[in-house]
């Protein structure tokens, strides 16, 4: 069975015939996406959760005084984290609204969804504890 591709002059008809979407202002984009912030901060517990231990090592980064690159690997695993579970938020909000058929069929989409989140927030939790450990060793050691 051949595959038949739409030749260009096919291509450049339509996108003529398309109307022209105005240009957004970088104002309205990050207007959009500091509301995508919110509504996923907002409608997901495990934020929560996420943010609480975020404090503790932020908390305990400050007593601690960590150094300059200490505290980059540790902001870029909480960053990490916290995006991995917008990630996890958005496809969730997608799934929500499909329908039943469509659903049975794309819900392992939620599963590697999770699954992300998790390997996300176990590499993080392993360099933190590495820097924790390494940082009170030093402390204690003199």
């Amino acid at each position: 069975m051949a595959l038949l591709l739409p030749s260009q002059s096919d291509v450049d008809d339509f996108l003529e015939k398309m109307p022209a979407k105005p240009r957004r202002t970088w104002r309205a984009k990050f207007g959009d996406a500091f509301r995508g912030l919110k509504l996923g901060i907002r409608g997901h517990s495990s934020f929560f959760v996420h943010f609480f231990f975020a404090a503790l090592v932020l908390a305990a980064g400050i007593v601690l005084r960590l150094g300059a690159m200490e505290w980059c690997l540790l902001l870029g695993c909480i960053g990490m984290v916290l995006t991995a579970e917008l990630f996890n938020s958005a496809i969730e909000t997608l799934f929500r609204g499909l329908d039943d058929a469509t659903k049975t069929k794309t819900h392992t989409c939620l599963d590697i969804a999770a699954g992300a989140v998790l390997m996300a927030s176990i590499v993080a939790a392993v360099i933190g504890t590495i820097i924790f450990i390494s940082r009170l060793m030093a402390l204690l050691n003199g």
